[in-house]
């Protein structure tokens, strides 16, 4: 590649009027409203105002995808964040969520084109999840709003260069 090809590095200021729905999965509430409180947070920090954003609650992880495909099909929103919490237990059903929220939520943003960013916490115990939804740089769900960003500013950019 030469070094005058386009750069696309990243850009976490949202653009003027930025549009986002943040689906939210209701089990395991606790942890899943503190990373909606991050997400929030993070989208007001860095440009988006909170009258463009939807949120919308579903019973589980396992419900995220058909949720974050029908927002993102409506073309009412530049990105969707998807927010849940999976906690191991002692039998398989936690491979089963996990897997089929994280195929569910990129086979939805590949059949959309729309963004739909992934801030599911998959972890073996609650410890582990209340450290990742924690405040301040530990909030997974604030990096799943900056990855938000950054793809809707990619997308645009991309499009400008005919890509």
């Amino acid at each position: 590649m030469s070094e005058d090809a386009p750069r696309f590095d990243a850009d976490l200021t949202a653009p003027a009027g930025a549009r986002l729905a943040i689906v939210a999965a209701r089990f395991n509430e606790q942890i899943v409203d503190s990373l909606l409180q991050g997400a929030r947070e993070a989208l007001r920090r860095h440009g988006v105002v909170d009258a463009n954003v939807l949120v919308v609650r579903v019973p589980g992880a396992f419900e995220l995808p058909l949720a974050c495909q029908r927002i993102a099909r409506s073309g009412k929103v530049d990105a969707v964040i998807a927010l849940g919490c999976v906690i191991r237990g002692d039998t398989p059903h936690f491979d089963y969520v996990c897997s089929e929220a994280a195929r569910g939520c990129s086979t939805a943003a590949l059949a959309t084109g729309v963004p739909v960013a992934f801030g599911v916490l998959t972890t073996d115990d609650i410890d582990q999840a209340l450290e990742r939804a924690g405040s301040g740089a530990g909030n997974k769900g604030a990096d799943a709003a900056l990855t938000a960003i950054d793809m809707i500013n990619l997308g645009k950019r991309l499009g400008e260069q005919g890509y």
